[in-house]
């Protein structure tokens, strides 16, 4: 069950990330960003569309866990998909901002510990 609660929380947060990249990078994403000069949030509107689709994409393989009913075939895709996650993290912490290892890798990471585990 709390795997279940992990992989959902996990998944609400890249579609989270979907929205935010792809619909509103001009809007909230100048809040957000507040380093960022303001006139590159037209210029980079494609390219984080781009990234928010990659998002709806992890986001996606791991809500499809929840409607694969064998449980080996179940691990394995939140496996593959977690771990997608993880190294998305891993990447973005090491490449534009630690705190992305926090929000994004280390949920990733503890459900995969969590799935060997039990």
């Amino acid at each position: 069950m709390i795997i279940n609660i992990l992989i959902g929380f996990i998944a609400l947060l890249h579609l989270y990330i979907l929205w935010f990249e792809m619909f509103a990078w001009e809007t909230r994403g100048r809040k957000v960003f507040k380093h960022f000069p303001g006139e590159l949030f037209p210029k980079t509107k494609t390219m984080a569309a781009n990234q928010g689709l990659y998002n709806g994409f992890l986001a996606a393989g791991l809500i499809w866990t929840f409607f694969i009913q064998n449980e080996e075939w179940r691990t394995n895709v939140a496996v593959f998909f977690l771990g997608c996650v993880a190294v998305a993290g891993i990447f973005g912490a090491l490449t534009a901002s630690k705190k992305i290892f926090f929000v994004q890798a280390l949920p990733a990471l503890i459900t995969l510990a969590l799935l060997f585990l039990l």
